[in-house]
């Protein structure tokens, strides 16, 4: 009994530890939606993107601050059309610079196509934020939005492991705080900066 309570507060640590990786890895089924919406900022998710749009999820492709770098192939827009995505086929807006952002400036796109739902695609850490953001954003607009994270090597149950999974959860978790906060956009980007220079 008391090797079992002496354990209880590891085991406990454990689960909380692992649930803070998977809290943050939320993806969702596709649904057959209007147009998929990969938002800039990693490597893999226009990959992402690309295998919905050619498993017919949805006839149309948005990208969000499409002049972004994305792969060998150049930005956003490169990425896609090396992937094989038709130009007529590829919605662009070319502003965005932070998640806010990318909610903001892709609203008015889809209003002005008419569109109701979209797919919308990051890297699996980030969804769950992107989610929230993207959920406040769209509120009210009719729009139906699914959530699809692309795999980008950060391992969500044991993230403390390695320096990437480790610095991606903490980035994570500071920056959902600071959008429950109200701290959004670039402002909100460059003030973390400056947290993470007085830790060097």
């Amino acid at each position: 009994m008391r090797l079992l309570f002496l354990c209880l507060p590891v085991l406990l640590i454990l689960i909380v530890m692992s649930f803070t990786g998977r809290f943050l890895d939320l993806s969702q089924s596709p649904e057959q939606s209007d147009v998929i919406i990969v938002l800039s900022g990693g490597g893999g998710r226009v990959e992402q993107g690309e295998a919905l749009y050619s498993q017919k999820f949805a006839p149309y492709f948005m990208l969000s601050n499409a002049n972004e770098h994305a792969s060998l192939a150049g930005d956003m827009l490169q990425t896609a059309l090396s992937l094989g995505i038709p130009q007529n086929a590829i919605l662009t807006e070319n502003e965005a610079l932070s998640t806010y952002q990318n909610a903001e400036l892709t609203l008015p796109i889809m209003q002005q196509h008419g569109f109701t739902s979209a797919i919308v695609v990051s890297s699996d850490f980030h969804m769950r934020r992107v989610k929230f953001i993207f959920d406040h954003v769209y509120k009210n607009s009719g729009i139906k939005l699914t959530y699809v994270g692309a795999d980008s090597g950060y391992n969500a149950k044991w993230w403390w492991r390695d320096r990437y999974s480790r610095e991606t959860t903490l980035n994570e978790y500071v920056k959902m705080i600071g959008n429950v906060f109200g701290y959004n956009g670039p402002e909100a980007k460059e003030t973390w900066q400056e947290i993470k220079r007085w830790f060097h």
